[in-house]
């Protein structure tokens, strides 16, 4: 979330951060973007009758701001099928795999029990199936001998904080080109 703010306040960037949310009181993301005056919320699944009802009050939240793209970024719950139809096309999550491959979690450790030499991150369009949307773009990391699974994850996230920014300006790009 960090290189994302980072990144907006570079000119010339496609996007603006109008606010971050997120489903833990304590995410060190919300002190970052307070630090930085921007909106912070929370809103968490427990405070609502069922996933539908969190992810509606997301929506809200979102649409106040006038959000039009939403971007994930360590939020590790499955948003419901309505939020992600509400959202289609303008909902990106970054994912520390090579998608298709390693879908869900553990993708580092799974990666090296495989024996592959690559691994890497993917920024994809979020759908209601996890980890299936359209692949924005991609980064490849190598896999060395003695790497383990914290190893591994360091280079990946290094590459994630410079993927995330320009998969959304891509992303924000091309959507304006088919307007």
């Amino acid at each position: 979330m960090q290189s994302l703010v980072r990144a907006t306040q570079v000119p010339g960037f496609p996007a603006r951060i109008v606010g971050v949310i997120s489903n833990k009181p304590d995410a060190a993301g919300l002190d970052f973007a307070r630090s930085l005056g921007l909106p912070t919320a929370v809103v968490q699944l427990k405070s609502h009758p069922d996933k539908d009802a969190a992810d509606a009050a997301i929506t809200r939240q979102l649409e106040d701001w006038g959000a039009e793209w939403v971007c994930l970024a360590g939020f590790m719950r499955v948003l419901s099928a309505g939020f992600t139809r509400r959202w289609q096309g303008r909902l990106l999550n970054i994912h520390p795999s090579l998608l298709p491959k390693y879908k869900g979690l553990d993708t580092h450790q799974r990666a090296l029990d495989a024996g592959d030499t690559e691994h890497g991150c993917t920024v994809h369009q979020v759908i209601p199936e996890l980890d299936e949307g359209p692949v924005i773009s991609q980064v490849r990391v190598p896999i060395f001998p003695g790497d383990d699974a914290e190893t591994l994850a360091a280079r990946v996230l290094i590459e994630e904080h410079k993927l995330y920014p320009a998969a959304l300006a891509k992303a924000i790009r091309e959507s304006r080109s088919g307007d």
